[in-house]
C-alpha cells in the first residue's frame, strides 16, 4: 500500500508520517518511510538545490521536483511496493500540483501531466491532506526558513486554496484532516483509515 502526507510546512505531516509508520510497524508489517524531495541520494542532492539555492525559475522548480520524484520511485518506491511493503511518504505528486501548479500558475494540468510521465503513472492509495491556517503553519516552522518557506504571505495563501481545490478535485484518494487538533486524535484517525483500506 502506498500512503501520501501533504499539506503546508508546519501543518504536521511530518509527525503523522512518521507516527503511522512507527504504529504500522508494530503491527508486524514492513514499512518504508520516505520524503520529497529527497528519499535518494540524488533526490537530497536536489532537494538541497531546490530548498536553498538562489533563484529558481517556476518550471525548472517544478521539473527539478521530477527528477527527484522520478528517482526516487524508480530506485525506493516502486520496489518497496513490488516487495509488499507498505511505503509512507511525506509529500509527493499533490505538492507539485499545489505548489508548482496552482500556487505559481504554471498550470495543474501540465504539472500533472509532467509528473505522472516521471513516476510512470504511479499514485498513492491514500493521501492524508493536513490543513492549517498559513499564518499558524508558519508559526510552527523553526528553525531558518528555506527558500520557499520564504515565500511571501500570498503564495503561502495561494498554496492553501490549492491544496482545499486539490481535495475538491481527488476526493475518492484525499481524506482532509484538521491540523488544529491533537496530534494523537490526528493519528488515530489515520491509522483507522489505513487499516479500514489495506
Amino acid at each position: 500500500m502506498f500512503v501520501t502526507f501533504e499539506g503546508a510546512d508546519g501543518s504536521g505531516k511530518t509527525t503523522q508520517a512518521a507516527l503511522l509508520g512507527e504504529r504500522l510497524a508494530a503491527d508486524g508489517l514492513e514499512v518504508v518511510l520516505t520524503r520529497e524531495p529527497g528519499g535518494t541520494e540524488l533526490g537530497e542532492r536536489i532537494r538541497e538545490l531546490l530548498l536553498h539555492a538562489g533563484d529558481v525559475s517556476p518550471w525548472a522548480e517544478a521539473t527539478l521536483f521530477a527528477a527527484s520524484r522520478a528517482q526516487h520511485v524508480d530506485e525506493v518506491i516502486r520496489p518497496a511496493l513490488e516487495h509488499g511493503a507498505v511505503v509512507v511518504c511525506d509529500r509527493y505528486v499533490d505538492s507539485s500540483l499545489a505548489y508548482q501548479g496552482i500556487a505559481r500558475g504554471l498550470g495543474l494540468q501540465a504539472v500533472l501531466e509532467l509528473n505522472l510521465s516521471a513516476v510512470g503513472g504511479l499514485m498513492p492509495e491514500l493521501t492524508f491532506l493536513l490543513l492549517l491556517d498559513p499564518a499558524a503553519s508558519a508559526a510552527r516552522v523553526g528553525g531558518a526558513p528555506d527558500r520557499i518557506e520564504r515565500e511571501d504571505d500570498g503564495f503561502h495563501e495561494r498554496v492553501d486554496a490549492a491544496y482545499r481545490e486539490l481535495a475538491g478535485r481527488f476526493p475518492e484518494r484525499i481524506v482532509v484532516l484538521d491540523g488544529r487538533s491533537d496530534p494523537a486524535t490526528i493519528a488515530e484517525e489515520v491509522y483507522g483509515r489505513v487499516r479500514g483500506s489495506a
